[in-house]
């Protein structure tokens, strides 16, 4: 458990440097990736499927697209099946963006991976898929825990 604090610290010491290098709150940097998933998925993301992924109320939620249309990262297009629907949409330049910054990651991370056999990835593949399902039962558990309320949180 030791180890998996320190590596989450560290990538959280990561993207908080990406993040103070582009002026963004954390929050932007996670809704940004919520998005990027999204998109490479070809699933379509409105602005309220976002903010539930991000445990955000409506208001903290706009006022994070505004943040991110104003920086140029993200718009909000009118859906091309049903034009009374909002999608969210990544500017090219949020995607080259983080690309350079998040490179350097993914090069050490392929090359401490590439160390193992793919028996062994397939084992931490298992680890990681159980210990996020973990972490998220955890989560509403508490939630549980405190009169059930999950309310989002305001603000970034």
């Amino acid at each position: 458990m030791t180890l998996m604090r320190r590596l989450n610290v560290e990538l959280d010491r990561f993207a908080e440097r990406f993040a103070a290098d582009h002026r963004l709150h954390r929050t932007d940097v996670n809704a940004v990736v919520v998005i990027m998933d999204a998109a490479r998925e070809g699933r379509p993301l409105s602005p309220g499927t976002l903010g539930a992924a991000l445990n955000l109320s409506p208001p903290a939620t706009t006022a994070l697209l505004n943040r991110l249309e104003q920086a140029g990262h993200v718009e909000r297009r009118r859906s091309a099946t049903d034009r009374r629907k909002v999608e969210l949409a990544l500017h090219e330049q949020a995607v080259t963006l983080g690309g350079q910054f998040f490179s350097p990651l993914a090069r050490h991370l392929s090359a401490a991976f590439s160390e193992f056999t793919d028996q062994e990835r397939q084992v931490i593949e298992r680890f990681l898929t159980g210990s996020i399902d973990a972490t998220i039962s955890a989560r509403h558990e508490s939630a549980a825990g405190h009169g059930g309320d999950s309310r989002p949180i305001d603000g970034a």
